[in-house]
């Protein structure tokens, strides 16, 4: 966060300002975690694609910056957020370009070697945005395997209705609109960073919520290619430092869950040459139903017991901070409470992943 501390298993930049995770993904052995960044200064700015490896999940190398806006239709605040996939041996971006002129296109970059990447001279390979012709909000898409194509799934809203949009596309170049299968006035005007993925015998649509609450979302429930039917809502993640949430499934075939450990209401300290990181990566795990969050098995060893760090006063267990109440329980459904530190970066994990809170501790 700072430039005097410097986090030793949370990702952060070198310098400059850091964001949504994008393009979760291991290719040609090795862990890729790109990422929103201004590489300029520990602020919000035009945005680039920051890029880090890792071979354990836990120490990062951080890369030369793998997307520049650069092109006419990046014009306006650059390069936002989307996904990666390999394709026939070949990595696969799919971002957010954001113009003067067109609003917010769907573009494609592509690399052979994980390490240079060539923008598709077609790009944008989706100039508009179905529900707004203005393209204002229409961003963050998540490509994924389907069937014997792919399917992608992304952020919009039009007069205070969000909704995440579903395409389909045989080559990850040309893509047919299916249409909203999530739509709601109830979660923000914006269903930001949207990712839906197979999880047991159900699916999962995950979206990080721009309302006050700015909340990630997870909805439980079934996709048959072309219609999502939720069957349970829940928010297992309880801190304010977590948000823009992104899964992707590794050479082991875990479900791993990296999340922007920050937030827009948190100040960067004076002095700074650097702001926010990336949380520890998780593993997702469905329990009786329940969306469980925790630690991949390589960061395990880092936690620590924290029963200590809950007020267990009457009935309640509650995890204070500053405070202000980020979790409270019932002290009879608190079965289990560890927690990971790393510097000023807190993750408590309640029963294993059942609930979790992120957060900065005091300097």
């Amino acid at each position: 966060m700072t430039g005097i501390e410097r986090l030793s298993y949370h990702f952060e930049p070198e310098k400059g300002w850091i964001n949504d995770p994008n393009g979760l993904c291991w290719f040609k052995g090795e862990y890729h975690a790109f990422f929103q960044h201004n590489p300029h200064a520990p602020k919000w700015d035009t945005m680039h694609w920051g890029h880090a490896v890792s071979k354990d999940l836990l120490h990062w190398q951080e890369l030369p910056i793998a997307l520049y806006p650069d092109m006419p239709y990046e014009n306006g605040d650059g390069c936002f957020s989307g996904s990666a996939l390999e394709k026939d041996g070949d990595l696969y971006l799919m971002y957010t370009a954001v113009s003067k002129d067109l609003g917010q296109t769907q573009c494609i970059a592509i690399s052979h070697d994980g390490r240079h990447f060539e923008k598709y001279a077609g790009n944008p390979v989706i100039a508009q945005s179905p529900v707004d012709p203005a393209s204002r909000d229409f961003r963050d898409p998540k490509i994924f395997p389907y069937g014997d194509g792919y399917r992608m799934v992304c952020g919009a809203g039009a007069d205070g209705l969000g909704s995440v949009l579903l395409y389909k596309s045989a080559d990850l170049l040309h893509w047919e609109y299916i249409g909203p299968i999530f739509q709601s006035r109830d979660y923000g005007p914006v269903p930001e960073c949207p990712d839906l993925f197979p999880l047991g015998d159900k699916w999962v649509l995950l979206f990080s919520r721009m309302d006050k609450s700015r909340a990630s979302q997870f909805v439980v429930g079934s996709f048959d290619g072309e219609t999502f039917t939720p069957e349970s809502f829940q928010i297992p993640e309880k801190g304010p430092d977590f948000y823009a949430g992104q899964t992707f499934l590794d050479e082991k075939g875990r479900r791993i869950l990296i999340a922007w450990m920050h937030s827009w209401e948190r100040e960067v300290p004076a002095g700074a040459v650097r702001a926010g990181a990336l949380t520890i990566p998780r593993e997702i795990s469905l329990a009786e139903g329940k969306v469980c969050t925790y630690p991949v098995e390589e960061a395990r060893h880092l936690l620590r017991d924290a029963a200590p760090l809950l007020s267990q006063e009457g009935e309640e267990a509650a995890l204070v901070q500053d405070g202000k109440v980020l979790l409270s329980l019932p002290r009879s459904q608190v079965r289990e409470a560890a927690f990971l530190q790393d510097g000023h970066a807190r993750e408590v994990f309640i029963n294993r992943g059942e609930f979790s809170c992120t957060f900065y501790a005091k300097e």
